[in-house]
């Protein structure tokens, strides 16, 4: 029997995402109510070197994440991001392909669930997911911090990419700053 706090009920996630410079530092946040108002949480991730499109889309991803870990199957995206809104609603084409790989993402996600619904608002009825996005971007500006920062014992980032005409291009971003230097360890798919 399903829980009647869960899943038949829809929650509204407000999404935001900011890059400074465009590409720049960039962050994304997330703030999940029920439909009657009650807040469920509130997420957000300085994502390093990132555009203002990746940005919205890792809100969205991480939306739809936190929606399914957390069994609600009803989902209302509200965003000021308008390409975004109608990327996904299928009114606008993705042409970017760094963006692609996102919508590819974001669309198998939502295909999971019962109800989804996306609406695009001015900036001004999105506040909240705006100020947590920009304080996420703040506060790593303030303390230097590199996005998810990892130990020799944790797991490293992980990426799939693809070889082509003797070029390795990775399918989607990873969290690194600017000029971080890496250890790549390469395996084959099966």
């Amino acid at each position: 029997m399903p829980n009647p706090s869960t899943g038949t009920k829809e929650i509204i996630a407000h999404i935001d995402g900011g890059s400074r410079g465009n590409p720049g530092p960039a962050a994304y946040a997330v703030v999940l109510d029920r439909a009657d108002g009650t807040h469920l949480a509130s997420l957000s991730k300085y994502l390093g070197h990132a555009t203002n499109n990746v940005a919205e889309y890792s809100g969205l991803l991480a939306a739809l994440d936190y929606a399914l870990e957390h069994n609600h199957r009803r989902l209302k995206v509200v965003t000021d991001s308008e390409l975004l809104a109608r990327q996904i609603a299928g009114r606008y084409k993705v042409k970017n392909p760094n963006l692609k790989v996102l919508f590819d993402r974001a669309r198998a996600l939502i295909a999971q669930f019962d109800a989804f619904r996306i609406e695009h608002v001015r900036r001004e009825y999105n506040k909240e997911a705006d100020r947590l996005a920009n304080e996420a971007m703040d506060a790593a500006g303030k303390k230097k911090i590199l996005p998810q920062a990892h130990s020799a014992g944790s797991n490293p980032p992980r990426a799939t990419a693809t070889y082509h005409q003797g070029l390795l291009k990775l399918d989607d971003s990873l969290p690194l700053a600017e000029g971080e230097e890496v250890d790549l360890k390469i395996a084959r798919k099966e």
